[in-house]
């Protein structure tokens, strides 16, 4: 990414609308060459990864090599070796927006680390590894990511009530993005009646985007070419609801957001105890039709009190827009058409989410498998 050609007035931009913009990537080379530092100068004020992530960075480049002969030579095993780099890297990242977190007064500056993937079923094994995590970074502005799932639930809870930041991942449906909201805050209030702080506690709620076009475009037109649809139908589709199912599912729980934490009972938490909203933070937001705009999936959801994660490419065009593109969006004006059709064409999306949610939790869980099997085998050719 060439950071001198990029303009920060977007990222300003989104700023002053209330949404911040975190950067979805993370290597050792972008900690290394100053990118990331440069990226924080000039507006980035976070940033998530995954085990996809890490592992394009491990695994396929050999900027790790070094680091895997040191680690493997301690006699650690290949997973081990994977935790002990993805803890390097993270913790690296947090140092370099802790500028953020203490000027944003830890509203932003956060760098998140994901618990493994293959733990998605079990909540205790989940919790177990989540503190793990969090007292070997032994940082603030640090979150620890946990998917969504039924056993993540519950574990994702238990962590906020420790006092542990979580980002909590793969969220799909509105449904589930409610139960993690009333998951956040009944950690709250569990913590504040037991006369323990809440003012420092942090966390998002990760609400996947583009995928969900993905699967119900591709589902839609399924459906038109078995001629199960009639061309009046598809037509009304195309026109109002081709990829913007995605965008309105999250403007669905944007509007669960603001029902939820206006309740009494965490305005009871903020006003006593000073508790922070777990903002909603849209994830996949790059685009995976090459017939949409690149920056369709920023330009839609910008409203107060969010948080946006970017791929590189999303990113450098984002910076590189004209940052009179970025209006924040009223919720009053958004006719939610696409939901409406797929209703009428009998699609069930709830049954698409959860579908989405599974395969979330095992394209991570396959891309963390290749990584240790990667840094095993790097662990022989180096040592």
């Amino acid at each position: 990414m060439d950071n001198k050609k990029a303009s920060s007035s977007a990222l300003k931009r989104l700023n002053s609308l209330g949404q911040s913009i975190w950067y979805d990537n993370l290597s050792r080379d972008l900690l290394i060459s100053g990118e990331l530092k440069a990226l924080i100068d000039q507006g980035v004020t976070g940033l998530t990864s995954n085990p996809t992530i890490f592992k394009a960075a491990i695994a396929d480049t050999a900027h790790y090599d070094r680091a895997v002969r040191e680690s493997g030579s301690k006699g650690l095993s290949a997973a081990e070796v994977v935790d002990e780099l993805m803890v390097q890297d993270v913790g690296g990242a947090a140092d370099l927006l802790a500028q953020v977190y203490d000027r944003t007064n830890k509203l932003d500056g956060y760098a998140s680390i994901e618990v493994s993937p293959l733990l998605a079923s079990d909540s205790a094994a989940s919790i177990s590894a989540a503190i793990d995590l969090w007292q070997r970074l032994n940082r603030p502005n640090v979150m620890v990511k946990i998917p969504a799932t039924p056993a993540g639930l519950p574990a994702i809870e238990e962590l906020l009530y420790q006092g542990i930041n979580v980002n909590v991942t793969l969220i799909f449906s509105v449904e589930t993005y409610q139960e993690v909201a009333r998951a956040y805050i009944n950690a709250l209030s569990r913590r504040f009646d037991e006369g323990k702080p809440i003012d420092n506690i942090a966390s998002v709620a990760s609400f996947f985007v583009s995928r969900v076009d993905t699967i119900v475009d591709k589902n839609v037109l399924l459906l038109r070419d078995e001629s199960v649809l009639d061309e009046s139908t598809w037509t009304y589709y195309r026109e109002n609801g081709y990829g913007r199912t995605g965008i309105e599912n999250s403007i669905k729980a944007y509007q669960s957001f603001r029902e939820i934490f206006s309740e009494s009972e965490f305005q009871r938490l903020k006003k006593v105890g000073g508790a922070h909203v777990q903002r909603p933070l849209w994830a996949s937001t790059g685009v995976k039709n090459k017939d949409f705009d690149p920056l369709l999936y920023v330009k839609s959801l910008v409203f107060p009190q969010t948080v946006n994660t970017v791929p590189p490419v999303t990113l450098l065009q984002l910076m590189a827009a004209d940052s009179a593109l970025f209006n924040s969006e009223s919720l009053s004006s958004k006719p939610l058409r696409s939901l409406e059709a797929l209703s009428a064409m009998n699609v069930n999306l709830v049954d698409l989410l959860k579908q989405l949610q599974l395969e979330g939790v095992e394209s991570f869980a396959a891309s963390y498998k290749d990584l240790i099997c990667s840094v095993a085998d790097k662990i022989k050719a180096v040592s």
